[in-house]
């Protein structure tokens, strides 16, 4: 019995990810491109159904036949969620055993070559929007980092005293469990924030600690302002 228990397991799994990598699908595209039965495929997106990780949408134009549109399956938000969750253990897994078998060290060179692989990605980004000004530079980089899923912004505060700042916030991290357990990650973040900025940064408060948005403080200087310059203004609006 549990060997049927661990069979009908992973074909639920293959289910899955094939609403995953295809969806919107139907039923029985779903039965012919895993060779199931059509009473399987059902019986397996069923329980899909039940636990909240499929959906059915039904699509405009795709007719099931008697004038009803085909019903189409895809993944839900808490799908993706349970999904990204899986890929964060495997994550934590590799990043345990990499310092327990090599060492701390390995810990910290994985974080610079994540974080360097993530500012290779946001360069044409940064170079296209940078400017000269750490505001401009700023707000290109929040730019860069929501294209990469971390919902981010800079906002200038106490603008025009002594004290003025830009300030960034990231509303989401892709990695956060991940970042909880092993802060290299973060502190790697930041020195790449710092280089590329031009200016020593501070993390205020992190997703990874708990705090509700991760926020860094970006000091100006003399040589840097003032932080709202007319060409870092956005069109159609000020602030």
């Amino acid at each position: 019995m549990a060997t049927n228990d661990t069979e009908d397991s992973r074909t639920r799994q293959k289910v899955f990810r094939s609403v995953l990598d295809d969806g919107p699908i139907t039923a029985s595209a779903l039965a012919k491109g895993l060779d199931l039965t059509p009473a399987a495929i059902r019986r397996h997106l069923d329980a899909l159904e039940s636990e909240d990780l499929v959906e059915v949408r039904e699509l405009a134009g795709k007719q099931a036949g008697r004038g009803r549109p085909a019903r189409h399956y895809v993944v839900t938000p808490r799908g993706h969620g349970e999904l990204s969750r899986s890929y964060d253990r495997l994550a934590l897994d590799i990043l345990r055993f990499m310092q327990r078998k090599v060492g701390e060290e390995a810990i910290a060179d994985f974080s610079e070559d994540l974080v360097a692989k993530l500012r290779d990605r946001m360069g044409p980004e940064l170079d296209r929007r940078g400017g000269t000004t750490v505001a401009s530079r700023s707000r290109a980089l929040a730019a860069a980092l929501t294209r990469e899923g971390y919902a981010a912004s800079a906002t200038p505060v106490a603008a025009g005293t002594p004290l003025e700042a830009m300030q960034l916030c990231q509303g989401h991290c892709p990695i956060q469990a991940v970042a909880a357990e092993f802060p290299e990650i973060c502190e790697a973040e930041l020195a790449m924030f710092s280089e590329y900025l031009g200016v020593d940064v501070r993390r205020l408060s992190s997703l990874a600690h708990g705090d509700h948005v991760c926020t860094t403080h970006i000091p100006t200087s003399e040589l840097t302002r003032p932080l709202i310059h007319s060409n870092d203004r956005p069109q159609g609006g000020s602030r």
